[in-house]
């Protein structure tokens, strides 16, 4: 049988390449951002969600596997926590949990 992982671990195991990391700390926040920017600004919404998304998909190409959300999209959420989680420990010098 596999081992079981929660959201965060597999979400973790998916996203090892440093270039992926990378990615992703640009582009996640790109997206997360977009979302109340449609309030003010559809041309600049649009521009950060695509963007962002691109970020991720070059990130994806490098790690050499499929955004974690094609498997379940709770992981659109994973990702946001997931770079909260990191910038905490690199601001708290505390190493992610």
């Amino acid at each position: 049988m596999g081992e079981k992982l929660s959201f965060m671990e597999r979400y973790k195991k998916d996203h090892q390449h440093p270039v992926n990391k990378f990615t992703h700390a640009i582009g996640i926040p790109m997206i997360v951002l977009s979302l109340p920017l449609l309030i003010w600004s559809w041309r600049w919404a649009l521009f950060l969600f695509v963007l962002g998304w691109i970020f991720q998909f070059i990130g994806h190409y490098f790690e050499g596997n499929p955004p974690s959300f094609l498997k379940n999209p709770v992981f659109l959420l994973i990702g946001p926590w997931w770079i909260v989680k990191r910038l905490w420990s690199a601001l708290s010098g505390k190493p992610m949990s």
